[in-house]
């Protein structure tokens, strides 16, 4: 009778692999977590308010800016929230902070993506948050690349933003007669001019 055969060393998956794949959900998670509270703000979502919400200032330590305590002590000073989320409805620190998080998008994502090359029939301008309208254009496709990548888009949610957002918008910008017309042609050559705007009609 022959002697029962060794039982075989279980496989075993090398400890650095399953650091990166740990590390890789958790970065994941993270990212998950982020958009969420940026569609939540995209979406302006508030909880409904509950009889009793409305106390004093002075019996709402540790409020919270969404809290309705704090927003009492807001309407108070006289600071209110922001009625929009699109940069331009902004001012002050808000509109530099969004700008901030916009110019790295653009410049870690859209353009090292979708710049493509500059020449006379496709300006662009290194200077674009000086322009009003490319500032404006650049945040809602910013918006909406942020609405569109999320999970809860859908396998369609990038195609989405590639057909309806993306191409518009470049197509806009970087048109000779667009924003930029009077800037950059050549790399070789920056220039940075804003156009003239019409003047508006006295009413």
């Amino acid at each position: 009778m022959s002697e029962p055969a060794h039982d075989s060393e279980p496989v075993r998956i090398p400890d650095h692999d399953l650091d990166d794949l740990v590390s890789t959900v958790t970065q994941l998670v993270a990212e998950s977590r982020k958009q969420g509270e940026t569609l939540a703000r995209l979406t302006d979502e508030q909880p409904p308010q509950q009889d009793g919400e409305h106390d004093e200032p002075g019996h709402a330590e540790g409020a919270t800016p969404d809290s309705p305590s704090a927003g009492s002590d807001a309407a108070a000073t006289g600071a209110e929230r922001p009625s929009s989320i699109f940069i331009l409805a902004l001012d002050g620190t808000a509109y530099a902070e969004e700008l901030a998080a916009l110019t790295t998008w653009v410049h870690h994502l859209l353009l090292p993506v979708y710049g493509r090359e500059i020449t006379t029939g496709r300006p662009w301008c290194q200077q674009w948050h000086e322009h009003p309208e490319a500032v404006a254009r650049l945040h809602a496709l910013w918006l909406a690349w942020q609405q569109l990548t999320d999970v809860e888009a859908g396998l369609a949610g990038p195609s989405t933003w590639h057909r309806d957002h993306l191409d518009p918008a470049l197509l806009q910008l970087r048109t000779p007669d667009g924003p930029f017309g009077a800037c950059t042609t050549s790399p070789a050559r920056p220039n940075h001019r804003l156009l003239a705007s019409p003047e508006p009609a006295e009413v």
